[in-house]
Parts: structure tokens; C-alpha cells; sequence
């Protein structure tokens, strides 16, 4: 059974991640899955927003290491008012998957299934990449307050499977069309199309790397940020619908 939730003091990287992936005995989860992805958070694409590939070169190369020989892995992305390959080859994401020998997929031009949801609040149906759906998603941001002023975390990071192509707006180069709808709504949605199977959070300006259940650990990430979780209008959102959930302080 996958860990509901760790935190590992940070030191660097290359020490940590591969300490705290050998403590949750990652290479047996990696080793059930035929393909998996790693979903950093670029879809703004600005920089101090977007997940360091220092942060995901230690675990692409944990994967790799571990992985059954047949597996295959890639890094996906789909980028909100940018060109996702820019921000790729920008961020050194390009160079650190032909180091790897990894695919990189720009969601917004994935190939999709349509995904409809009674658990839907706002979105009639969902257009989502087929790549996540078939996939052992592990979401990889780093734990920031964004532009918009939001704390962007784990399920916050899944809004990059939006597909550009079926959300641009009419007079705009973006997902303009998700953004009819509260931000909350968003996240919830998108989220009920998958929950990304695993986390690994990039907390390290605050001295620390969270891994587990997303969910989880975007609690986690809402008191390190000072907060109560439950004033995460997303993770409040979710929480009161699922009657399994234990309310924690």
C-alpha cells in the first residue's frame, strides 16, 4: 500500500529524493506500471512558478533506475498561454529528457477521450488526455503562492490537462474557456476525471520534500503555507463530498 504521507527534512536533491524514495520503497510501487508520467507544474511558465528540473532530475533518474525494462516513462505538461515545447527547451526540461531518453508530450495536443462525470459540478463534459488515464500519474510542484495569489500544490498542478486546443478561447492563446468558472470548480473537476496516483512536493524553501497521496499532502502543503486547509476553497470543496474523509486539524 502506497504512504499516505511523509515529510523528510531537505538538504539537497540528489541526497533527499533518493533517501525518501527508498524510504517508501518506491521501486515496488514503479515496478506494477507499464507506463508512467511525471507531471511537473509549468503551465503558467514562469519561471519562479514552475517546478525546478533539478527537483525532478532525481526522481526521472530514480524511475529509470528502477522501472521494469519494458516500462515506459515521459514527462507531460500542458502549458496555459505559452507554448509548451518552448517552456520545455526554456525550463531544460528538452535537454534532461534526451539525457534520460524520456518523451516529452505537450497535453494540449494529446489525444483525448471525452470524460462525462455526474460528480461534475460545473463542466458538462471533460476532454482529458488519454496518456493520464493510461498512466501511473505522479504530480511533482513545487509549493508556491502563484500570481493569482493561490497555493499551488498538487491538484492545483492538473489543470496542465486541460487541452489547449479545446479551451482556447475565441480572441485569446490560453485555456480561456475553463476560466468561466471559479477556480475551485476547475480543480474539482479535473480531478474527478483522475486523482494523480502519487505526489512528491517541492517544499524545500521550507525545509522540507512531501511525499504522498495527493490529497494529503496538499492538507500538508496548506499549513506549512500558515493556512488552514479548509480555507483551500478546492481542497474544501473536495473534502465535504467525500464522506470517507477524516477531518483533521
Amino acid at each position: 500500500m502506497m504512504v499516505k504521507g511523509l515529510s523528510i527534512k531537505f538538504e539537497d536533491y540528489e541526497k533527499t529524493l533518493p533517501t525518501l524514495l527508498k524510504m517508501i520503497k518506491f521501486d515496488v510501487e514503479l515496478k506494477k506500471h507499464e507506463n508512467i508520467v511525471l507531471k511537473p507544474n509549468l503551465i503558467s511558465g514562469i519561471r519562479e512558478e514552475c517546478t525546478k528540473v533539478e527537483f525532478i532530475e532525481p526522481i526521472l533518474k530514480y524511475c529509470m533506475e528502477n522501472k521494469n525494462p519494458g516500462t515506459e516513462i515521459f514527462i507531460a505538461e500542458g502549458c496555459d498561454g505559452r507554448d509548451t515545447r518552448e517552456v520545455f527547451e526554456e525550463l531544460g526540461y528538452k535537454d534532461l529528457s534526451e539525457k534520460y531518453g524520456v518523451g516529452l508530450i505537450d497535453l494540449n495536443k494529446a489525444e483525448v477521450e471525452e470524460i462525462v462525470n455526474n460528480d461534475f459540478l460545473r463542466f458538462d463534459e471533460i476532454m482529458y488526455p488519454k496518456i493520464l488515464l493510461n498512466s501511473f500519474v505522479i504530480s511533482l510542484p513545487s509549493l508556491v503562492v502563484n500570481s493569482e495569489g493561490e497555493i499551488s500544490a498538487s491538484l492545483h498542478n492538473m489543470l496542465g490537462a486541460f487541452p489547449e486546443k479545446y479551451y482556447r478561447g475565441f480572441f485569446g492563446f490560453g485555456k480561456d474557456k475553463i476560466k468561466k468558472f471559479p477556480l475551485k470548480y476547475q480543480i474539482h473537476d479535473v480531478i474527478k476525471c483522475k486523482m494523480p496516483e502519487f505526489a512528491i512536493l517541492d517544499a524545500s524553501e521550507k525545509g522540507v520534500i512531501l511525499a504522498g497521496q495527493a490529497f494529503e499532502m496538499d492538507k500538508q502543503s496548506a499549513r506549512l503555507m500558515g493556512l488552514d486547509w479548509r480555507s483551500v476553497e478546492h481542497l474544501d470543496l473536495l473534502d465535504e463530498e467525500d464522506p470517507e474523509n477524516e477531518v483533521e486539524d
